[in-house]
């Protein structure tokens, strides 16, 4: 190589360093799309700062604005370029931004204002421009990429801190709010869970002071709409605008997410205030005016106030879930259902209001000293349980301190009175009466008494005579039971007896039956045979009256028509003689002749009633079987028609004899016999009587009866 070439290349490398060198004074700077460029600037013709951090005026120091993607031209002899990525809040995160710079806070300020001019704080001109303060800000960032001064402004994410450079001061600073953030996980937005039934209570830290003697902030900005709607806290400027104050808040948050700044309110998760079924909610609140009186001057237990003012209020919540603020009141459960109240030791309720009660001590007339049990079942009215709250402040503190002392002296006072059997004998009588009277004592409390139940008296642990005293009772009951067994046993041996001799009449009542039908079946036979012979014998009597009848008219009307005739021929005869008078001698005969017929006439109709009466009785006859049998039946008729007039006693009170066939026969018997044999059969020595008389009479004897 000659010398030539070497001055060439010296002058190249010479002409590239050059060049260098310029490029290096021009100050090219190329900012990536992931990146921002913060500018330093060395030295200013207008001097350096003061007490800012952030060069407004072209001073010499950080610069409000940052360089964004591409190529810029930034001499190193005044700038230097502070290279930072640009930020990104993952979606349903939140980020804090602490200023380093800016107006002062004031006294009663925890956080700085929101100035909507900063655009998300990456207009750090437009943030002075709104006089924004420094230290921690009320605004938070949501979701999205940023491009933050980060000279101006140190960003806190929950994946770490960013900033540019900090004095160990304000690096404590931010760490500890870091961590603060951190421990009341204020990077997640706020959930209310529906599923859990909690609610949300929120305190503020930033705003002025509650008033003196103001326990709880009011509610204020929540209606959608107005001008300082806060949105739930989720607005903090708008929530102090409206007068919102620092401290705990009365407005609650319910179900939902709110993205709320936790450096600015906390958020405490209290469970829903939940009323069962069974069970009313009296409301202790401590929030609110000081309410009118709404029980009246009559009621000098206290004071029951409306709904929203402080006191306890008049109505009772019903059953169902509330998102009460239990730092502005308390909800005091009162059951509805019946109470059950045990005065037994080991024994508790349905309610478990009765832990505390046991036994009552008594000590009876005759000096005994039990322990009585006692059950109290009684209810409370829904309507009455806030004025129950107001007078005893909790439904345990009245049972214990009042109910429990009011029961236990009126239990003593009876037993005083009674021997400790008759507390024993005279329980339900004692039960009734303290159910009456207790009732009354109960409504003074509010209070509606539904029983009282009273056990048996239990003897101490080192006193066995009560027990004597019962196993003595027990005594005189099994005996008293025991005669009555006997009793029950000596009716059961009767009654086997009685048994016994059904059984044997039983064995014998197909014999008995069998008899008893053969007898009912002649019996029948007889009287269907006396049936048969009536008809026949009323039927003969019927058609022999008839032609009675029949002959009578026809002998009556022949007489008549007789008669009739010889008046004729008399008169004819007359009426002659009249006009001759030389007839007179057949006048008489006409008078003779008329006799005559009217003679005859009269003859033979007597003739002829006799000839049908003597039919009618024959036909009788016949139908009674001879002549003997009707007059047989025409003096038994008379006789006991005599018999019934005289009302003389057929069969006499004592019997004397019997006859030969072991039947006990009766006077009237006797002679009946005599004189039915004797009519009937005068040739039988032996007067036995035909089937026929032997009806004939007993139809008599029946209807003498």
């Amino acid at each position: 190589m000659n010398q030539s070439s070497i001055y060439l290349i010296i002058a190249v490398v010479a002409i590239i360093a050059i060049l260098l060198i310029v490029l290096k004074l021009i100050g090219i700077v190329v900012i990536k799309s992931s990146e921002i460029g913060i500018v330093e600037k060395w030295w200013s013709p207008k001097g350096s700062l003061n007490k800012q951090i952030i060069a407004l005026n072209g001073e010499a120091g950080f610069q409000p604005d940052v360089l964004r993607a591409g190529i810029h031209l930034k001499t190193p002899l005044m700038y230097k370029i502070h290279r930072a990525p640009l930020i990104t809040i993952p979606q349903g995160k939140i980020g804090y931004v602490f200023a380093r710079d800016g107006k002062a806070l004031e006294v009663s300020q925890t956080l700085g204002h929101v100035i909507p001019e900063a655009d998300n704080f990456q207009d750090v001109r437009g943030f002075f421009k709104g006089e924004g303060q420094k230290g921690p800000q009320r605004a938070i960032l949501r979701e999205g990429t940023y491009a933050f001064n980060l000279a101006q402004f140190i960003i806190i994410t929950e994946n770490g801190v960013y900033s540019l450079t900090t004095t160990k001061v304000e690096n404590q600073e931010v760490q500890n709010m870091a961590d603060k953030i951190r421990r009341i996980d204020g990077f997640n937005p706020v959930v209310i869970n529906g599923k859990d039934d909690n609610i949300g209570i929120v305190t503020v830290n930033d705003g002025p002071a509650l008033p003196n003697e103001v326990l709880i902030a009011p509610i204020i900005g929540d209606k959608a709409g107005l001008e300082n709607y806060h949105n739930n806290f989720q607005d903090p400027e708008k929530f102090l605008k409206a007068g919102g104050f620092k401290g705990r808040q009365m407005q609650i948050l319910a179900d939902g997410t709110y993205f709320i700044n936790r450096l600015f309110a906390t958020v405490e998760y209290l469970p829903k205030t939940i009323i069962n079924i069974g069970e009313v909610g009296v409301v202790v609140s401590y929030y609110g005016d000081k309410g009118k009186d709404v029980t009246g001057d009559a009621y000098k237990h206290g004071e029951l106030v409306p709904e929203g003012s402080k006191g306890i209020w008049e109505t009772a919540l019903a059953p169902g879930k509330y998102g009460f603020n239990t730092y502005a009141g308390k909800v005091v459960k009162v059951p509805t259902t019946n109470v059950i109240l045990k005065w037994i030791s080991g024994q508790n309720g349905n309610h478990k209001l009765d832990e505390n009660l046991k036994e009552i001590s008594l000590i009876t007339k005759d000096a005994f000293e039990p322990s009585l049990p006692l059950t109290v079942v009684m209810h409370i009215d829904y309507k009455k349980a806030s004025r129950v709250i107001q007078r005893f402040g909790d439904v345990k503190l009245l049972i214990e301190q009042s109910l429990d002392p009011m029961i236990a002296g009126y239990f003593k006072n009876i037993g005083q009175t009674m021997t400790l059997v008759e507390l024993i004998q005279n329980r339900n009588e004692i039960q009734n009466k303290a159910s009456a009277e207790m009732k009354d004592k109960f409504e003074k409390y509010d209070l509606e008494l539904e029983e009282v139940l009273i056990g048996t008296p239990i003897a101490s642990k080192n006193d066995n005579r009560i027990d004597t005293i019962l196993a003595q009772l027990r005594d005189r009951q099994l005996a008293m039971e025991q005669i009555a067994t006997f009793d029950a046993e000596q009716k059961a041996a009767e009654k086997e007896i009685e048994l016994n001799k059904a059984k044997a009449a039983s064995a014998k009542q197909s014999d008995l039956t069998a008899s008893a039908v053969e007898i009912q079946i002649k019996e029948n036979e007889g009287k269907a045979q006396l049936l048969v012979a009536k008809q026949i014998a009323e039927k003969t009597k019927t058609e022999a009256e008839a032609n009675l009848y029949k002959q009578q008219k026809d002998a009556e009307a022949k007489a008549y028509t007789t008669k009739q005739d010889a008046e004729a021929k008399a008169y004819a005869i007359e009426k002659e003689a009249t006009a001759n008078s030389k007839q007179i001698s057949l006048l008489g005969s006409a008078e003779a002749s008329k006799i005559k017929s009217i003679g005859e006439a009269e003859a033979d109709k007597e003739a002829k009633i006799g000839i049908s009466k003597a039919i009618a009785a024959k036909e009788q006859v016949n139908a009674y079987g001879g002549p003997q049998y009707q007059v047989i039946q025409d003096v038994m008729t008379k006789l006991a028609e005599a018999l019934k007039e005289s009302k003389i006693d057929i069969v006499p009170k004592t019997y004397i004899g019997g006859g030969s066939d072991g039947k006990m026969p009766n006077a009237l018997e006797g002679i009946l016999d005599l004189l039915l044999a004797s009519m009937a059969n005068s040739d039988n020595s032996e007067r036995e009587l035909s089937p026929e008389v032997e009806q004939i009479k007993c139809k008599i004897i029946e209807s003498l009866k």
